[in-house]
């Protein structure tokens, strides 16, 4: 879509169609039982690190999907579009300057992209060993000794949920139980 087309509105944001799961991811990455049982840090890296790692885990889920818009997008990159949308806006509103909020949005999405590689891996194997690690690796967790485990076993929880969800049930923002 060109910037004078959005701009006149001429035709509609392609990116609206998945908002409602959007916000379903954000509402998800904040539920009370990552931060007060499993583990997460409750802290601004904290709470990015629920928001880059669930928003690669639906990028799993999406890429598994044969989809693209009518503009040759899938659904997994304007999910990826959202993201940026929103972590922009949010350093913006923090007062963080156009020279910097490049810099960091460059690193924000090699860490999303290397969140969703690792998880796939990790996702792929039949214990959470390897999801404990990465998890280890990769997240701020106050609870540092049982906390991969426990987040582990919820992203694994949240994975078998969104393989069962079908695919127009994601687009409008719901989850399977």
């Amino acid at each position: 879509m060109s910037f004078l087309t959005r701009l006149f509105g001429r035709e509609p944001d392609p990116r609206e169609t998945w908002h409602p799961l959007w916000h379903t991811l954000v509402g998800t990455a904040r539920e009370e039982h990552w931060y007060a049982t499993r583990g997460a840090a409750d802290t601004l890296d904290g709470r990015f690190d629920m928001i880059s790692m669930l928003t690669a885990l639906f990028m799993l889920r999406l890429e598994s999907e044969q989809d693209a818009d009518a503009h040759g997008v899938s659904a997994a990159a304007r999910l990826t579009e959202l993201f940026v949308e929103d972590m922009e806006g949010q350093m913006r509103e923090a007062g963080i300057g156009d020279p910097t909020v490049g810099k960091m949005m460059g690193r924000m999405m090699a860490t999303l992209g290397g969140r969703a590689g690792a998880l796939r891996n990790a996702l792929a194997q039949e214990d959470d060993a390897p999801l404990a690690a990465l998890v280890a690796r990769n997240m701020h967790l106050w609870d540092e000794e049982h906390g991969p485990t426990r987040m582990a076993a919820g992203l694994r929880a949240l994975h078998a949920r969104l393989a069962r969800t079908e695919f127009a049930t994601l687009q409008r923002g719901e989850i399977a139980a």
